[in-house]
């Protein structure tokens, strides 16, 4: 029987294109490192506003399957072999932006029992065995119900994992340590005359957020910005990509972040003012 390998990673996402915008130079870091990165979707999108006009038409169950193959182009920019959508193909669906209609819809995922979907992540637990978990905060980043869904499966399953006897060793959440987003968005600012886009985002429109200290980790993902670049351009109905800035559909650029930024809410922290490494500290990486 083939031994797993000595580092395992899973990720927990609300859609195609999340995990390439908030976790794709790690991804691809790790990757290339040799460990075992497993990424969760756990819809499909079906319901994301689409920015190339020749695609517009694409919506619903069409526009899913069109993301699964954007998906699956931005895992093999990052070099991800495993990814999977929760409970299989189909089985939770986009609930759109807070307060629409859509999330009323009992097919989405923010109508979806949580100890239900938990069951579906419990068993990746269980046979990927990870050593990390990612997903968002209990705000799910910004507030997308998918988002903050997505948070309460992870955590739900990672209970569930621990009561099995299967405990995830270290879980985090991703973040944007507030200096270096405001550094960015500076730099934008100066570099806009020169780019595409007419006008920055803000600050408070970027997922995760929050003061310095609360950050306990960055991963340098200097050496991995193509391929971090080249996977959130796979996901050309949502997001257009201009060196190192991007826009969503809301047509307001934002930095394009290099080095990734997590609060470890769950496990023993490394030593060091930052961790640099997502399984530093964990003794026993069997």
């Amino acid at each position: 029987m083939t031994e797993p390998p000595s580092r395992r990673l899973l990720l927990v996402h609300a859609h195609p294109d999340d995990e390439s915008i908030n976790n794709g130079a790690t991804m691809a870091r790790c990757a290339a490192e040799g460990a075992q990165v497993t990424l969760v979707t756990c819809t499909l999108g079906e319901h994301g506003e689409v920015i190339p006009p020749e695609l517009r038409h694409l919506t619903g169950a069409a526009l899913g399957e069109h993301r699964l193959g954007e998906l699956t182009a931005a895992m093999g920019a990052l070099g991800v072999e495993d990814f999977r959508l929760l409970g299989g193909p189909g089985r939770y669906e986009d609930s759109g932006m807070m307060g629409t209609a859509d999330n009323d819809d009992p097919a989405c995922f923010w109508q979806a029992d949580v100890d239900e979907a938990a069951a579906h992540l419990l068993q990746v637990i269980l046979e990927v065995r990870p050593h990390v978990l990612v997903t968002y905060d209990e705000h799910g980043g910004y507030g997308h119900p998918d988002h903050i869904q997505a948070h309460r499966v992870a955590m739900r399953a990672a209970e569930l994992a621990a009561a099995a006897g299967r405990p995830v060793p270290k879980i985090y959440w991703n973040r944007v340590p507030r200096t270096v987003g405001e550094q960015a968005f500076a730099r934008l600012r100066e570099d806009l005359p020169g780019l595409p886009f007419t006008e920055a985002g803000v600050l408070d429109d970027v997922p995760g957020v929050v003061a310095d200290d609360r950050v306990t980790t960055e991963i340098d993902g200097t050496a991995y910005a193509a391929a971090k670049s080249a996977a959130m351009a796979a996901h050309a109905t949502q997001v257009t990509v201009e060196g190192p800035y991007f826009v969503l559909s809301n047509d307001l650029a934002q930095p394009l972040f290099t080095t990734e930024y997590y609060e470890l809410v769950n496990g023993e922290r490394a030593p060091g003012a930052r961790e640099s490494d997502l399984f530093a500290g964990i003794g026993d990486l069997t």
